[in-house]
Order: C-alpha cells, then structure tokens, then sequence
C-alpha cells in the first residue's frame, strides 16, 4: 500500500502557520454528547473510522477514472498500528485525503441543513445514552473521542504535495499545522484512554474488523510486533469481498446487521433484509434493508434516498435517487450492477433505460421483504407500519400502476379495537349485506372516533377504518377498491347503508318545511339540506358532496394559504331526534320562527364542532348556547 506519486501543489496553498479554530457551535455540542455519553458500546468507533477510511478509498478511485494521475502506484489499503509506549492507535488510509479548508469543514462544521433539528434529536438520544444518530448526521468521525482523550487526523489530498494536521482534545476548538505525510491519505492518531489501552492489541484490533467491518471492499490490515528482535509484520484481516458479491448461504445473520449498520449509519437492527441477484439481458446484485428506526431526515422536503451505486463493484454514488421511488426513501442498502458505465452521472441515471429497469427490480424486492416480514414475523410488520406506514402510503398517490400490490400491505385503526387492521381482514369480517369497505379521514383517531358520521354503521355493525395520516386523503383516491370491494368514505354525501333507493329517497322527502327554513337560513354556508339516514344519536351533521375536500385537509390548505375557495357541503338531520321534530313542528305552526332559527344556527354550528371545523364566531356561539340553555334551565325549574 506503498506510494510513489506526486502530485502537483495546490494554486492558492493554505497558511503555512499553525492556527487555533473555535468549534462551530453545534459541532461542540455533538462533542460534548459524545465524549460524556453514557453509550454502552463504546467499541463502534472502529467501524465509524474504517468506514470513513473506505469512503475515501472509494472517491479516491472513482476520481481516478477521469484522472489517472490520482490514482496510487501501489495496493491501496487501510492500516492499524497500536503503540504500547505511546499509548496511540493510528488508523492509516490511501484514500482521497483533505486539505487545509476540508479539514475545518468537515471536522469543525457542521454544513447541513436542518443541523439544528437534528442536534436536538441528538441531544434526547444523548439523555438516554443512545447516539445512534451520529453516524446518519454525517460525524461518525467524533466517536473516535468515545475512546481517546485527544485525535489528531494527518491528511494530504489528492492533487496536492502539502499535509496538514488537524488535532483537538473534544474541548472548546482545534488547531491545524503544517505536516509531513509522504503519500496522499490519511492518518487519525487516537490518543486512549486508561480505560481503552486494551485497544492496543493486536488480537482486540483482529476480532473488531471482523466483527464489524469484515465486508469492506478494501484490505485492513493489522500490525503485530515483531517477537525476538524480528520486523514487525502485517496481517489482513478482512474478507475483502462485497457483502453483496456473497451467496447468501456464506453470510451470517450478524454479518448481514453489521453491513445494514454501515450502510446506514445506524446502531439498530434491521427489521428484514433482501439480498437479490438478477441476471439476463441485466445483470446487477444487491442488498436492500428495511430499518428499524426512522432516519431523522424522513420527511424533510429533501430527503437522502439511502441505497448506493456501485459498477463492477467500484463505488459511484451516494443516495441515488434515481433507483429509488420516493415512497420507499427509508431503505438502505447497495446496488451493483454490471452494465453501467463506470462513469455513469445522476444525469445519465434519470434518462437511462437500465435504471429504470433496476428501479423497478429494487421496488419489487423490497416489496418481496414486507411480504414476506408481513406473513412471517406480523409484530415486526406492525412496528414497520407504525413507523413507516405514511411515507409508505405515498406510493398509491405517485405510482398508482402499484396500487394492487400495495393495497394487500396497507394497515389501518379501526372501529373494531386497537391494533392494525388489514383490507383482507377487513374484508373476510364484512356483514352481511355490507356493500362496501368503509373509511373515515379526519386528524387523529380521539378526534373521529365520536363523529356522528359512524352513527349508523356502527348500529349496522359495520367496520369503519380510521385514516388519520395526512396522505390518505390524496392516498385514498388511488384505492377505489379493493379485491372488487369499493372504499368508501362515512362522510360521503353518496353513502348508500343498504335502504335501498325507494327508502332513502322517501327520507330524504322528510321534513320539508324544516329543511327549506334551514336550506334559506344557511344558503351562504350549505348546498342543500336533506335527511339523513347515517344519524342514530345526533340531530345533524354535514357531509361532504362528490369531488370535496375533506374537513382536515381544507383546513390544510387554508393554512398554507393556498387560496382554497369556500366549500360548501350538504347538511343532514336526523329526522328521528327529538330536537329536529320539534324544531319541524314550530316551523310548520309558523310560531316562534326566531328562536328556529337561532336553533338552525346552533345546529350547523354544532354539526362544525363535531367534525374538527372552526366556527367563523366563538363569541356568538357561545352566547347563543348560554341562552338556549339558560332557558331550558328555567323551564325545568319552573317544572319542578
């Protein structure tokens, strides 16, 4: 892993001075959880750093396709080197290396967006002695501090002939200096602790490669003292050879969860995998993951698409998008494939054929594991849904020729208890004479579990399911059935409970005087008034015509200000409630037609409330409510 290349200096050298930095303010309170974190595994520096270590490998060859003068004479590598007298572990690379300004960047900020929410994801995790986050926020390489007191990171970059050495005791800042380095790369110098020194040797340093880093493409070697005078010697450790290149026969179960960990710079387990080769007119391999926990960018407006690119097993790419769908931005994993070209771009990625074709196998791989998650390990599949399920949704909106093969995997709340509900469930329970699969949309199960609009299915035994995700209102539109059992929505003017037509029409005849009285008194605010035949308890509610926008994802788009125009919907009353026939009654007689509409008022009010909507006057409301009841109170007083 030698070196003979040298590379031309830089046009604008760096200061030639030693200088002092202070910490970007984030950077030290990632430090400051890292270095006093209670995290019971202390030993993951290892893998961070190698990993690190690898990366570098990788852009240093993928830049050496279009240079070759970047490219190193001798067999690249990674090395570790303990030193008993001075107490330092070196972890040595031949990858890309850094110069004087990537070493402030990288090691000293923090250059990502939504730093801030992500420090304070990191600072709950850090409460719990968890970072698990570290690795995802792209500052694995301050776990290092984990197990040293003090690091110092030696780097020389590619194209350059100046080193520079960046070092920092995890306190309030760092200094960088000039520095020899012979060859382009890097070296990280940890300084242990007294409690760490069994890092130093060599056989500790052999059984954690294996255990964590044994798939990495590059050779990690191990330094071993000579004994009797002899030169000290070097071992390879790891396998060398892709995880993905492997059968899966030869892979491991914790090799398989330490690959995922690596990939994705977590410290969970994942909840299924799929390790995949696909031959033919394409040949490409890979290995996809399905978390556990969520990355903390999940529903940023730019997420990281996790899967990355390799061409004949050299590394091209990070989260490429493009063999992704969007809806399934939570896996992780790589893909290698055979017929790419090695110096394919994300340009030639969106136009090519063959990623398109690789997009489609990767879906359907994934799919293939939450079957199979689904039938085999159903817990698992419902910490899954829990935590993925919204985003998961999304794919009926945007890819609608999969809405088949997503409906079987789809999970809801229902009326019939806690727990997750499937279609097929659902569907093998219907009643007899159920005609459809029904649904609520509304913010939250509290909030429309005590809507009216269920009134009457429950009384039928019908099962309602509670979509609660702000996707499923634009989801649902894409699952107009499902195994030739329509959806429908409870709030749905056009909800047929199975009366027949003959009947509904003669309810909705009901009432006449009283629904032309309402229809007049609330002609800014309904279309049309009728009875209803999906009231049991309550006197009213409103529901919503053909192409309406249901109450919670109005208000969403009010809230955005997206100029939403007012919509109207249809108001029901119950004819049977005690209320309703009274207020037909003094409408008929023509007596006391002012206090009626007072009580029309409340009624559409109270037919707002019930459904989360807001009332255009709390303050009237309020001093109508008080009134009528002031006076149901005197006459019951006046009773007694």
């Amino acid at each position: 892993m030698s070196e003979s290349h040298v590379e031309s200096p830089a046009e604008n050298p760096a200061p030639k001075a030693r200088t002092e930095h202070v910490f970007q303010a984030e950077v030290e309170q990632v430090l400051r959880l890292v270095v006093h974190s209670l995290y019971s595994n202390k030993e993951i520096f290892l893998r961070e750093l190698l990993s690190n270590a690898s990366d570098a490998l990788d852009k240093r060859r993928f830049r050496a396709l279009t240079d070759p003068s970047l490219a190193p004479s001798g067999e690249p590598g990674i090395r570790l080197e303990a030193d008993a007298s001075n107490k330092t572990l070196t972890l040595h690379d031949d990858g890309i290396g850094m110069t004087h300004d990537e070493l402030v960047t990288h090691l000293g900020t923090i250059a990502k967006s939504g730093s801030r929410e992500l420090l304070e994801a990191l600072g709950r995790a850090g409460e719990k002695g968890d970072l698990s986050l570290i690795g995802q926020f792209g500052v694995g390489f301050y776990s290092a501090f984990l197990v040293a007191d003090r690091v110092e990171v030696v780097s020389r970059a590619a194209g350059q002939s100046d080193a520079w050495c960046w070092a920092s005791d995890a306190k309030r800042a760092f200094t960088l200096e000039p520095a020899t380095r012979e060859a382009v790369g890097t070296s990280v110098v940890l300084h242990l602790g007294a409690d760490h020194l069994d890092l130093l040797r060599a056989w500790k340093l052999e059984e954690l490669v294996r255990r964590y880093s044994d798939f990495l493409p590059w050779p990690i070697e191990v330094r071993h003292d000579g004994k009797d005078g002899e030169a000290p010697s070097w071992k390879r450790v790891n396998q060398g050879r892709p995880i993905w290149q492997r059968a899966a026969s030869e892979v491991t179960k914790e090799q398989y969860v330490e690959f995922y960990r690596h990939v994705s710079h977590a410290y969970d387990e994942p909840l299924a995998w799929k390790h995949f080769r696909v031959e033919g007119s394409q040949e490409f391999a890979g290995l996809l993951y399905v978390p556990t926990q969520p990355p903390f960018d999940l529903f940023s407006p730019e997420p990281k698409h996790g899967i990355r690119l390799h061409v004949k097993r050299v590394f091209i790419m990070e989260d490429c998008d493009q063999l992704l769908p969007r809806w399934l931005r939570f896996v992780r994993g790589v893909v290698d494939s055979e017929d790419l070209p090695l110096n394919v771009s994300r340009e030639l990625l969106q136009d090519s054929r063959l990623t398109r074709v690789i997009r489609k196998q990767v879906t359907r791989q994934v799919l293939d594991a939450l079957a199979q998650l689904e039938v085999e390990r159903p817990e698992d599949y419902a910490t899954f849904w829990k935590t993925f399920g919204p985003v998961f949704k999304e794919g009926l909106h945007y890819e609608p020729d999969q809405v088949e093969r997503l409906s079987k995997l789809l999970r809801y709340e229902s009326t019939a208890g806690e727990g997750w509900v499937s279609l097929a469930a659902y569907k093998a329970r219907m009643k007899e004479g159920q005609k459809a699969i029904y649904y609520v949309l509304g913010e939250s199960r509290r909030q429309i579990e005590s809507s009216p609009h269920l009134e009457g299915l429950r009384k039928r035994g019908f099962e309602v399911l509670y979509m609660t995700d702000s996707v499923d209102a634009f989801a649902v539109q894409a699952l107009s059935e499902f195994d030739g059992v329509p959806l429908v929505s409870a709030t749905s003017a056009e909800l047929d409970l199975g009366e027949g037509d003959d009947a509904a029409k003669e309810a909705q005849g009901g009432l006449a005087a009283l629904r032309e009285r309402m229809r007049v008194r609330l002609e800014a605010h309904v279309s049309e008034v009728r009875t209803s035949t999906r009231l049991t308890d309550s006197p009213a509610c409103l529901v919503i015509p053909e192409g309406g926008l249901a109450p919670h994802m109005e208000r969403l788009f009010r809230a955005t200000q997206q100029g939403l125009p007012a919509q109207k919907r249809i108001l029901e009353i119950n004819p049977g409630h005690p209320l309703v026939v009274a207020l037909e009654t003094l409408t008929e007689n023509k007596s006391e037609l002012e206090g009626v509409d007072e009580w029309i008022d409340l009624l559409f009010e109270q037919a707002l409330v019930a459904e989360g909507s807001p009332i255009e006057d709390p303050g009237r409301f309020t001093r109508r409510l008080t009134a009528l009841l002031t006076d149901a109170a005197t006459l019951a007083a006046r009773g007694s």
